[in-house]
C-alpha cells in the first residue's frame, strides 16, 4: 500500500502499521486545529504511489477500473484523467483553514509584523516535521539552516541600525556645512564689492591730488622764473655799483693831492715821482681788483648753493615727472583732435545730407489718417505709430496692407522645380493658403527654432535652415500639406520685416545673414541676464540704476559709454525720471507676436551697429585696395584689433573667402565682396580698441 499526502514523499508504506502511526500524529494535531474539523484522511492512488493532487482538482469523483494487463498508453491516459479528478485532501484543507485564522488574528500595524506573520508558518512547517517521522532529520536540518540565516540576518540588520542613524547625522551636518560655506561666501562677495567701491573712491581722491600737484608745479615753475630774473638784475647792478665806487674813489684821490700841493708846496719832482709811483701801483691794484671781481663775480656762498642745489633736483624730478604727464596728455590731445576731426567730418557729411534732405522732402503727413483704414481703428494705429520715423511707419503701413492682402489670397503660384528654386518652395501648380496670423507664425517659427536646437545637441552637428525648415514642416504636417504651410510662412515672413522672430529667421532662410547671429544675439541676451541675477541676490526683480549700470558694464565690456547710457535710458523707457528702482526682468519679456521690450531692441540694433563700425575701420584700414588676399587681411585685422587671437583670425577670413584654410592664400576677392561676407557673419572686436580707451580715460578724469 502507498500512502497519499500532500507532501513530497515518495517511498512505499511497509505496512498497515505505519499507515495507523501516520493517523495517529494527525489525530494529534486535532488540539491546534480550529475545533468542528475531521482529522484529515488519507487516500491511495490508483498504483500505490503518493499522490500528486493538482490544485485545480474539485469536487470527488470514483475512479474508473482498468485492467492489470492494459497498455502503458491506456494506464497513462487513465491516470492522468485520475489525477484531475482526485479532491482536495482535507488534511492540506484544514492546514490552509488554521493558516488564515492565525493570520486574521495577528496585529500587522505593529513594528514587527513580519516576524509575527512568520510564525504561523513556523508552526504549520513544525507539523509537517512532526507527523512525517521519515523526512524529519531533513526537514528539522532545513529548518535549522533558515532559523540559522535569519537569526544572522537579524544580527546584521542590529548592526547597521547605528550606521543608519550616524549617516543621517553625517548627512545633516554636511549640509550644514554647505549651508555655512554658501552664508560665507556671501560675505566675501559683499565685502569684495564693499573693498571695490573703497578703491573707486580711493581712485577719485588720487587724481584730484595729481591736479593740485600740477597746479603747484606750474606756480613753483612761475616762482624759479621770477627768482631767476631777480638774481641777473642785482648780478648787472652789482657791477655797475663797482665801477661807480672806483671812481668816486678815484675822484677824491685827486682831490686830496691838489690840496696839498696847495697847502704845502712841496716839490715837484718828489711829488711828481710819488705819483707816478701811486699811479702805477693804483694800476696794479686796478688789475687785480678786476682779476678777482672777473674770477670771483659770480661765486655765491657754500650755503645758499647747497639750497639752491637741493632744490634745484627737486625741481628737475618733478619736471621729469610733469613732462611724461605733458607727453601722455599730448598724445591724448592729439587723439582727441583726430577725433574731433572726424566729429567734425561726420557733422559736415550730416548737415550736407540735411541740406539735400531738406531741399528733396515733402511735408510730412498726416499719419493719423492711417487709423481710419487699419484693422483695430485709432487704438492700434498709436500702438504701432509709437515711437517710429516717418520711414518706419511706411514699412508699418505697408506691412498692414500686405498682411490684409494677403489674408484674401486663397492660393499662392508655384515657383516650379528648377535648381535655383529653394528647397521649401520647390512646387508646380497653385499652393493652398493657410492664412495664418502674425501669433501663429510666430509660434510655429519658434518651435521650429527649439526643435533646430535640440537636434544640434543631440546630434551635435547643425543642420541647413532651408532643408531643416522643410523636414519640420513634412514631418508635422505631412508631405502633402508640407508646401501649403512652407509658402504660407514664407509670404507672411517676407511682408513682416518690423516683427524680429519673422524678419531674423526669413534673412536667415534666404541667406542673407548667417545663422550664428540668430544664436549669438540670443547668447548675449542670456549673459545679461546671468551677470543681473546675480547683482539681485535677494532675487527680488529690481535694481538700482547704479547696480544695473555696474551690471550691463560686466556684461558688455567693450561697449563705450554712451552705447551703455542709451541702454540705461531704454531700460527706463516705461518709467518716470523720479523712480530709481528698475523692473529688469520685464525688460525681456515679448508680446504675444514675438515682439520684444525696447530694450532688448536697443541690444540688437547696438549688435549691428558695433559690427557696421568695426568693418567700416577695416575698410579704411585696407585704404585704396580693390581686391585682397588673405594676409592682408590679416593684417587689417591685428592693425584694428591688436588682441585678437588666431582662431578667431582664421574663422573670419575663412567667412570672407568662404573656402577651407588651407585655401585662403591662394585666393584674392574683391574689397567689398569680403566686406558684405562678413557683415553677413558674426564678426565682432576682440579687445578694445586704443582710440576707445583714451576717450574712456579723458571721460572718467
Amino acid at each position: 500500500m502507498f500512502c497519499v499526502l500532500p507532501c513530497c514523499c515518495t517511498g512505499p508504506l511497509e505496512s498497515s502499521c505505519e499507515i495507523a502511526n501516520c493517523q495517529m500524529h494527525m489525530n494529534s494535531l486535532k488540539p491546534i486545529l480550529p475545533k468542528k474539523q475531521k482529522t484529515p484522511s488519507f487516500q491511495l492512488s490508483a498504483r500505490g504511489h503518493w499522490s500528486t493532487w493538482p490544485a485545480f482538482a474539485s469536487g470527488q469523483t470514483v475512479l474508473k477500473s482498468h485492467k492489470p494487463c492494459c497498455a502503458p498508453g491506456e494506464r497513462m491516459s487513465s491516470n492522468k484523467q485520475a489525477l484531475l479528478t482526485i479532491p482536495k485532501p482535507r488534511y492540506l484543507e484544514q492546514l490552509e483553514s488554521y493558516l488564515r485564522k492565525e493570520l486574521q488574528y495577528l496585529d500587522l500595524t505593529k513594528r514587527n509584523s513580519q516576524e509575527l506573520r512568520l510564525q504561523p508558518y513556523r508552526e504549520i512547517f513544525e507539523f509537517f516535521i512532526d507527523n512525517f517521522k521519515t523526512y524529519k532529520p531533513l526537514l528539522s536540518a532545513i529548518k535549522n539552516e533558515y532559523e540559522a540565516t535569519l537569526a544572522h540576518q537579524k544580527e546584521t540588520i542590529h548592526a547597521l541600525e547605528p550606521l543608519k542613524a550616524m549617516v543621517a547625522t553625517v548627512s545633516e551636518e554636511c549640509s550644514q556645512q554647505i549651508l555655512a560655506l554658501q552664508e560665507k561666501e556671501k560675505v566675501e562677495i559683499n565685502m569684495l564689492k564693499q573693498e571695490k567701491q573703497h578703491l573707486l573712491k580711493f581712485i577719485d581722491n588720487m587724481k584730484e591730488e595729481k591736479s593740485s600737484l600740477q597746479t603747484q608745479v606750474e606756480h613753483l615753475q612761475t616762482s624759479v622764473a621770477e627768482e631767476y630774473a631777480r638774481y641777473l638784475n642785482e648780478y648787472g647792478a652789482r657791477k655797475l655799483l663797482l665801477a661807480k665806487l672806483n671812481d668816486m674813489h678815484n675822484e677824491q684821490l685827486n682831490m686830496k693831492r691838489h690840496q696839498v700841493q696847495d697847502v704845502k708846496g712841496e716839490d715837484v719832482v718828489k711829488l711828481t715821482l710819488a705819483l707816478k709811483i701811486a699811479r702805477q701801483d693804483l694800476t696794479k691794484a686796478q688789475l687785480k681788483l678786476n682779476a678777482m671781481i672777473a674770477d670771483y663775480g659770480d661765486v655765491v656762498p657754500r650755503r645758499d648753493f647747497e639750497s639752491l642745489e637741493k632744490k634745484y633736483s627737486d625741481l628737475q624730478q618733478e619736471m621729469e615727472t610733469l613732462r611724461k604727464d605733458f607727453d601722455q596728455l599730448r598724445k591724448e590731445y592729439q587723439t582727441l583732435l583726430e577725433i574731433q576731426r572726424e566729429t567734425a567730418e561726420e557733422r559736415d557729411n550730416f548737415f550736407t545730407e540735411l541740406q539735400q534732405a531738406q531741399r528733396s522732402c515733402t511735408p510730412r503727413p498726416n499719419w493719423a489718417k492711417c487709423s481710419e483704414v487699419i484693422p483695430g481703428g485709432a487704438d492700434r494705429w498709436g500702438c504701432l505709430a509709437e515711437g517710429k520715423t516717418s520711414d518706419q511707419l511706411v514699412d508699418v503701413l505697408l506691412e498692414e496692407i500686405g498682411t490684409g492682402l494677403l489674408q484674401e489670397m486663397n492660393v499662392f503660384p508655384g515657383w516650379g522645380k528648377g535648381d535655383k528654386v529653394p528647397v521649401y518652395l520647390r512646387h508646380e501648380g497653385e499652393v493652398k493658403n493657410k492664412k495664418l496670423t502674425k501669433k501663429d507664425v510666430v509660434s510655429i517659427l519658434k518651435d521650429i527654432w527649439k526643435q533646430k536646437i535640440a537636434l544640434e545637441q543631440q546630434t551635435g552637428k547643425r543642420p541647413v535652415l532651408p532643408e531643416f525648415f522643410l523636414s519640420y514642416l513634412q514631418k508635422k504636417y505631412g508631405d502633402t500639406s508640407a508646401m501649403e504651410w512652407s509658402y504660407t510662412l514664407y509670404e507672411n515672413m517676407r511682408l513682416c520685416p518690423s516683427n524680429h522672430v519673422m524678419s531674423s529667421f526669413y534673412d536667415i532662410l534666404t541667406g542673407k545673414v548667417g545663422e550664428e547671429q540668430y544664436h549669438i544675439q540670443n547668447q548675449l541676451i542670456s549673459n545679461l541676464q546671468k551677470e543681473l541675477a546675480a547683482c539681485d541676490p535677494s532675487n527680488s526683480g529690481s535694481l538700482t540704476s547704479e547696480q544695473f549700470r555696474m551690471a550691463m558694464r560686466e556684461a558688455f565690456p567693450l561697449k563705450r559709454q554712451d552705447s551703455i547710457q542709451e541702454l540705461i535710458d531704454a531700460s527706463r523707457y516705461k518709467l518716470d525720471c523720479t523712480e530709481e528702482l528698475i523692473d529688469y526682468k520685464s525688460l525681456f519679456k515679448e508680446d504675444e507676436e514675438g515682439n520684444p521690450e525696447p530694450f532688448v531692441a536697443k541690444i540688437r540694433s547696438q549688435y549691428i551697429r558695433e559690427k557696421q563700425e568695426y568693418l567700416r575701420e577695416l575698410r579704411n584700414n585696407l585704404g585704396d585696395l580693390i581686391e585682397v588676399n588673405a594676409e592682408d587681411l590679416k593684417a587689417a585685422f591685428c592693425t584694428i584689433d591688436p588682441d585678437i587671437d588666431d582662431q578667431t583670425l582664421d574663422t573670419y577670413v575663412g567667412l570672407a573667402y568662404q573656402v577651407g584654410r588651407e585655401q585662403t592664400d591662394q585666393e584674392v576677392v574683391p574689397v567689398d565682396t569680403a566686406l558684405e561676407r562678413l557683415l553677413a557673419g558674426d564678426v565682432r572686436r576682440v579687445g578694445p580698441a586704443a582710440r576707445e580707451e583714451s576717450k574712456t580715460d579723458c571721460v572718467e578724469e
